[in-house]
């Protein structure tokens, strides 16, 4: 597969998480009108729960004001500026995907972060009253393709023919 086809997959994964995201916070907040602090049990072990999150993933680096959401949201797209020139660099479809996904969460991230001054969570993950941090299919997107990032390192890669050559 040619460079140009890694990145064209990276950016279809990006474009699809961002899709995917900004639809299913566009449904949260209009269709289901999930009140802040409320919840509705999908299952045993999964609650849709609306938070307003103001810091990062995880609810990290709350406390910068006013201006956080700005400054989060600059800090984001330079992340994905340098994910982009990794993504122009990739040398297999994982990374591509991984990449794109990344990307795509972190734009999605982003558009909230413009538009309200804070991020949409909804998915409550819980085990009995053990409840993880409320996140959205944008931070979900970005966990995955940091994990992806990781499987893929770990794969041994061929020598270009050239190089074996010598």
């Amino acid at each position: 597969m040619n460079k140009d086809r890694y990145v064209r997959t990276g950016l279809i994964a990006a474009v699809l998480v961002l899709l995917a995201d900004q639809a299913s916070k566009w449904s949260v907040m209009s269709l289901i009108d999930l009140p802040e602090r409320g919840q509705v049990v999908l299952a045993p072990v999964l609650n849709l729960a609306m938070v307003r999150n103001t810091g990062v993933t995880f609810g990290l680096l709350t406390g910068f004001g006013e201006w956080g959401h700005l400054l989060l949201a600059g800090l984001a797209i330079c992340v994905v500026a340098a994910l982009g020139i990794w993504l122009w660099r990739a040398e297999t479809r994982l990374a591509a995907i991984a990449l794109g996904a990344i990307g795509g969460g972190a734009i999605g991230n982003v558009i909230d972060r413009l538009r309200f001054g804070w991020v949409v969570d909804f998915i409550d993950a819980h085990l009995g009253d053990w409840h993880w941090y409320v996140f959205n299919l944008a931070d979900a997107a970005i966990v995955c393709g940091v994990a992806a990032l990781v499987i893929d390192s770990q794969w041994p890669r061929r020598a270009p023919a050239d190089k074996v050559l010598g």
